[in-house]
């Protein structure tokens, strides 16, 4: 499904892409994903309500001819909605093999970070288990949530989200 997106990676090896990250706000808190993952960022734009849905899945939007289910990370993770503006963007990503956007309220930065900086996620109980934050990094004073975005929604939310096209 490679086709008609112009893919931010493909020219880069593995080797170029370690230890680098997307740097993002959402609810003013900083994340970062593997910039191995990220496929495009586009500003927002309209997008299509697709019925039963999960409320944080908002639709999808047809980029060059792709249609790409789009998932609000704010409300994924249980933050309250706010109206896009025009920092609002939408990080398209493939997960095993299927484009997914998602939208934040700000891209921050493309960086390195080095392992050394890089924390375990704290563990809070046995009962509980963070599934998508995969570690927390130090970053020229602040502090990055790092998560891994295959883990945002489990394999039955990404087949319900991608068996649109």
């Amino acid at each position: 499904m490679q086709d008609n997106l112009n893919v931010l990676n493909s020219d880069l090896d593995e080797d170029t892409l370690k230890g680098k990250y997307l740097t993002f706000y959402t609810d003013n808190q900083l994340f970062g994903i593997s910039i191995a993952d990220v496929v495009q960022i586009v500003g927002i734009q309209e997008i299509t309500a697709v019925p039963e849905f999960p409320s944080y899945a908002k639709g999808v939007i047809n980029l060059r001819g792709i249609i790409i289910p789009i998932i609000d990370v704010r409300l994924r993770l249980k933050k309250e909605e706010i109206g896009y503006n025009e920092r609002t963007c939408i990080i398209v990503t493939n997960i095993n093999g299927s484009y997914i956007g998602f939208i934040v309220d700000e891209v921050n930065e493309v960086t390195n970070i080095d392992n050394e900086n890089i924390s375990d996620p704290p563990q809070m109980g046995s009962d509980y288990t963070n599934t998508f934050i995969i570690g927390i990094a130090k970053l020229n004073n602040h502090i990055v949530l790092l998560i891994d975005l295959k883990k945002v929604l489990n394999e039955k939310e990404i087949e319900l989200i991608t068996n649109v096209n």
